[in-house]
């Protein structure tokens, strides 16, 4: 007889095991947590590794300057900032491709780590734009030093609430973080004049205009291909004919988009030639999926989950692709700043747009993928498994729609956010998909069901097609967050830079 049996047979040692199993889950749940709270704390003290080694790198380079203290605090922030960038709006590039199984964690890290890098350092300029987007001009800060304090404010600024969308897992706008901090700094340094609000005005329309259009054009083609593909009968045929189709766009969308912003401070050739390149680029990725990938297909099955995995490989390159061109692009929101604060202490001149020192780039682009390495886990979770549930057809259409988006917009000159764009683009697969499952269209027919005892009749059945109830494939308390911190992170971040110019201003 068991030790935990009582003698009449009834199991009288169950309460004593089952409080055994709770204290073991308990214990089980600690040692993770703890886990979880040493690898946090080993993070944080990697990524203190790194400002250090900034600081270190900083002294070596402007040791005997007399403005050695402000560079060396500003390069510091500004490989702060850098670190916010990797841990929040990468995670748009590549969150995606994990959430749908292309790409594991690990190996998303490592390609959008160096795909940033390689994007900040080949094609991140070497002239940059002191104060993002031109809101407000140089010429209105009384001197030098208020100019420094104003930009350093700004950089700081954008810093903390980045920092602070993580922590709280909302996906948010690097670009509209700094202008934000360059908003409110710039009002508390030179007054409300200073800002050029019809700017202002353009960019708070891409609040809109990003996540919309990124979302309409996702789920049309999601539709496209569910349609002319998967609700096909012979779904191979199908994909054989749309598939290269589908690739050649993907090819010539993002070798447009890589000229029109991934090499825009290199080069920047006419709009004839930009056609030019397309077409080229949609053959050759047409030919090589048509005439190559998609030579033997008789060992796929005639199913969706088959059929989706041809998406897997298209998926991976666009998410290198976006993550190169985001390094180039975004890159100068962590140094432009900085590179404004060390050609004003060093120079002693206060300029629109100053030379980027080699040294300067390296701080974002190295800052950028430690960020990403270290602390993008949790965004990437949150817009590739938490948003809506993602597999490679539709994490293909998200990405084909952050490259069509932003042509689209750049055509227009439309300021937009990528990360508005991505994350809007999850949200309307998400939605169509939810509007498909939900709708006649998606529902499956039952048989007509006799009510008990009675014969069947055209009353007393259920009806042909089953009155389920709806689902909701898209978290609605993700939607509402993400929304709400888009709205507040010009305003938020332009408070806290007029906050903390007084600080800083006083202190200079």
């Amino acid at each position: 007889m068991s030790l935990l049996s009582s003698p009449d047979g009834d199991p009288a040692g169950t309460a004593k095991k089952t409080s055994i199993d709770k204290d073991l889950k308990r214990i089980s749940q600690l040692d993770k947590a703890t886990t979880r709270t040493g690898l946090r704390n080993l993070d944080m003290g990697f990524g203190l590794l790194f400002v250090m080694g900034v600081w270190a790198y900083t002294y070596l380079q402007s040791g005997t300057t007399d403005g050695y203290a402000i560079i060396a605090i500003a390069s510091i922030v500004g490989a702060y900032m850098a670190m916010n960038i990797g841990a929040n709006d990468v995670a748009n590039n590549v969150g995606p491709a994990v959430g749908s199984k292309a790409l594991t964690m690990m190996g998303a890290l490592v390609i959008a780590a160096v795909f940033e890098a390689a994007g900040a350092l080949i094609a991140g300029g070497d002239v940059v734009t002191t104060i993002s987007k031109g809101i407000v001009s140089p010429d209105s800060f009384a001197d030098k030093s208020i100019f420094v304090s104003a930009m350093l404010a700004a950089l700081l600024a954008a810093a903390l609430w980045v920092n602070l969308a993580t922590l709280i897992g909302a996906p948010v706008s690097t670009t509209h973080s700094i202008v934000g901090g360059v908003l409110g700094a710039g009002i508390a340094a030179a007054g409300v004049s200073a800002v050029d609000w019809p700017i202002m005005g353009t960019i708070a329309a891409s609040w809109v205009i990003s996540p919309v259009l990124g979302g309409v054009i996702a789920a049309g083609f999601l539709l496209f291909v569910k349609v002319m593909v998967i609700f096909k009968e012979d779904k191979v045929a199908a994909a054989q004919r749309w598939i290269p189709v589908l690739v050649g766009i993907m090819t010539g969308a993002f070798s447009v988009y890589l000229v029109m912003k991934g090499l825009k401070r290199v080069w920047k050739p006419e709009t004839l030639t930009l056609f030019a390149i397309g077409i080229a680029a949609f053959a050759i990725g047409y030919a090589i999926v048509r005439f190559i990938a998609l030579k033997d297909t008789s060992h796929i099955e005639n199913t969706r989950k088959s059929v989706g995995q041809l998406f897997r490989s298209p998926l991976i390159c666009a998410a290198a692709l976006l993550s190169f061109a985001h390094g180039s692009n975004d890159v100068a929101n962590a140094v432009g700043p900085l590179a404004a604060i060390v050609t004003a202490v060093t120079a002693g001149t206060v300029a629109a747009k100053v030379t980027l020192p080699l040294w300067v780039l390296a701080i974002g682009a190295i800052g950028i993928s430690i960020g990403l390495m270290l602390f993008g886990p949790k965004i990437i979770k949150i817009v590739g498994e938490k948003i809506t549930k993602l597999d490679p057809i539709r994490a293909f259409c998200v990405a084909l729609s952050a490259a069509i988006t932003v042509i689209i917009a750049s055509g227009l000159g439309l300021p937009v956010s990528s990360t508005h764009i991505a994350v809007g683009g999850v949200f309307g697969v998400g939605f169509l998909r939810e509007y498909i499952v939900n709708s006649k269209f998606g529902q499956k027919p039952v048989k007509p069901v006799p009510l008990a005892g009675d014969p069947p009749s055209e009353d007393m059945v259920i009806n042909k097609w089953a009155k389920a109830k709806k689902r909701r494939l898209v978290r609605r308390r993700y939607l509402l967050g993400i929304i709400a911190a888009w709205l507040v992170t010009v305003p938020a971040s332009a408070v806290m830079a007029g906050l903390l110019f007084l600080v800083v201003n006083a202190f200079l």
